[in-house]
């Protein structure tokens, strides 16, 4: 788990111009401290202790602003930028490379039971505002625009705009 929370501070670095060392990331980074407490939390919800797993992940939304549910997947090297207001639910997944942006949410539309949150997969860029609703699956290398609002699939290397996302433009080349 160390080497992979490495990796994180590291992609943190290098992704983010702001960013002066991985130390500082370290040290400083709230996406960086959620990402420790969610790794912890998610190994409790995997051995069954949800109380635990709960417990941690609302001490680190208390401390961070980002509410991770404990169940959710997440992959490496996620790098959540300015974290604050993004909430992830319990079945969504988060596939490796990825970057979220501020008040992002990954919910649910309250209509859908067992697999209720959305799939992200590898490489994916969500701007800052955007709410990913319901069991959707968001292809490799999609970028999601700011402040759109995705109820249905995106295809890979598409970008989707718009509320709700009526615009998807796929990436030519």
């Amino acid at each position: 788990m160390l080497r992979e929370l490495y990796l994180d501070a590291k992609n943190i670095k290098e992704k983010d111009p702001a960013a002066k060392n991985i130390l500082e990331v370290i040290i400083l980074y709230p996406g960086f401290h959620v990402l420790i407490s969610h790794r912890i939390g998610h190994l409790f919800y995997k051995m069954n202790l949800f109380f635990i797993a709960r417990l941690i992940s609302q001490i680190s939304r208390f401390l961070t602003g980002i509410e991770i549910h404990p169940g959710a997947k997440i992959g490496k090297r996620l790098f959540i930028d300015h974290g604050m207001g993004i909430v992830i639910g319990e079945t969504a997944e988060i596939g490796n490379d990825c970057t979220i942006y501020h008040q992002v949410t990954l919910g649910g539309t309250g209509k859908d039971k067992d697999k209720r949150h959305p799939t992200v997969n590898n490489n994916v860029i969500i701007g800052a505002g955007t709410k990913v609703l319901g069991p959707i699956t968001i292809g490799n290398n999609a970028k999601i625009g700011a402040g759109a609002v995705i109820l249905k699939d995106v295809e890979e290397n598409a970008t989707a705009v718009g509320v709700p996302a009526s615009r998807v433009i796929e990436k030519k080349g």
